[in-house]
Parts: C-alpha cells; structure tokens; sequence
C-alpha cells in the first residue's frame, strides 16, 4: 500500500521540489497539493490522505491550526519549515502534528518524517531536538523513577531521536517490543509521549550529548 500525500505550501517551487523527492519513493503517493492552509484542510477532509506536509506559514490558515483541525481525522500532518522557532515546534506538538522538520535538512529527513509518522513515531529535526528538549517544556524530574537495563538503553535512543525501527534493530529486539518498552516508561514516567520521554531523560541525566 502507497503512503498517500497532500503537500501544502504557499511555494510552488517548493512543492514541485517535494513532489519529485516523494513521488520517487516506492511506497508514496503525492496525491494533491495545496498554496494555502484552508484549501489543505478541506481537501484533506475530502480525499483523506495518509498525511499531510504543512509549511508552517501559509495565507489562509497555517500549519498548526492544520495540524489542530485534522488531530482527530486519523490524517498525520508533519510541519516541514524553513522556521526552526521554538514556540512553533511546541505549539505544532501540543496541537497534534506528527512530526516537525527543517525544510534545510535534506530529502531523506522528509521522507523519513513521512515514514515514522505512518509507524507512529515522531521525527523532529536533529537540529532542534536537543535543543528543544534541553531548555523547554521539561516534564517534572522525577529523577526516583526504576527503570530496567533495557528500557535505560530504550530511552537513551529515544531521546537522541531514533524511531521504534530504528531503536528495534540496534537492541536486537522486535520493533513490537519496543513498543511494549516505551508503554512501560510512559507509565512510570507519567510522560504524555516519547517527546516527553526524551525530555525526561535528558532533565535526568539519562540522555547526554
């Protein structure tokens, strides 16, 4: 089954760029476009797509309040922008997006963007996530939390931004049982997401640079 994708960017240039990179991927599909924030949220509502690419300023409406419209239809947005500002990372993540990625990164980033979102991770910038996670929204400390060896190893690659597969195939583990391992340090971590399981874990001293 190929990802299906609607780009949404107030760029042309930009959104042929995108189109060629995703439509030369085995398993995507591009199959809309939109210039404008409202014209991306009604098509997506029409065609459902698998996800959406959303810059983050668009005319119309932008890519948080699509990521906020579409958070519970099922389609995953990913804000791909050239603004890296931390308030426009937290405001997408707390609306739903499924990722945030700096357009500067390069054509794999974006197609792996796509990849975690349909898996269900989150892929954010390299660029931004230390950064992000070091100095904002750091969820209580909670440095007495009991982790075992393995789910210590499971949350330092986490928060270095691996995806589950990823995380899966260095550990030697089934990408099922990390998944298991990252519910279990959501619960005795009371963190609302693997963002804020990188943020613990970097707050703690369980993740370094």
């Amino acid at each position: 089954m190929s990802t299906r994708i609607l780009i949404a960017d107030d760029q042309e240039g930009i959104r042929s760029a995108f189109r060629m990179i995703l439509d030369a991927q085995p398993d995507m599909t591009v199959v809309a476009e939109a210039a404008d924030g409202r014209t991306a949220i009604d098509t997506a509502k029409a065609i459902t797509p698998d996800v959406v690419l959303a810059d983050i300023r668009m005319p119309g409406a932008d890519g948080i309040e699509v990521a906020r419209t579409l958070a519970d239809t099922g389609i995953h947005v990913v804000i791909v922008t050239t603004f890296g500002l931390d308030e426009y990372v937290h405001a997408a993540l707390r609306h739903g997006a499924a990722g945030f990625i700096l357009k500067r990164s390069g054509p794999t980033l974006l197609v792996e963007a796509i990849r975690a979102a349909m898996n269900g991770d989150m892929l954010i910038s390299p660029q931004l996530t230390v950064r992000l996670l070091r100095r904002h929204g750091l969820p209580h400390e909670r440095p007495d939390v009991v982790l075992t060896e393995r789910e210590d190893e499971v949350v330092a690659l986490l928060a270095h931004g691996r995806t589950n597969a990823e995380i899966a195939a260095e550990l030697f583990l089934s990408p099922g049982t990390v998944k298991n391992h990252i519910a279990v340090i959501q619960r005795k971590t009371g963190a609302r997401n693997r963002v804020a399981i990188a943020a613990w874990a970097w707050a703690t001293g369980r993740a370094e640079p």
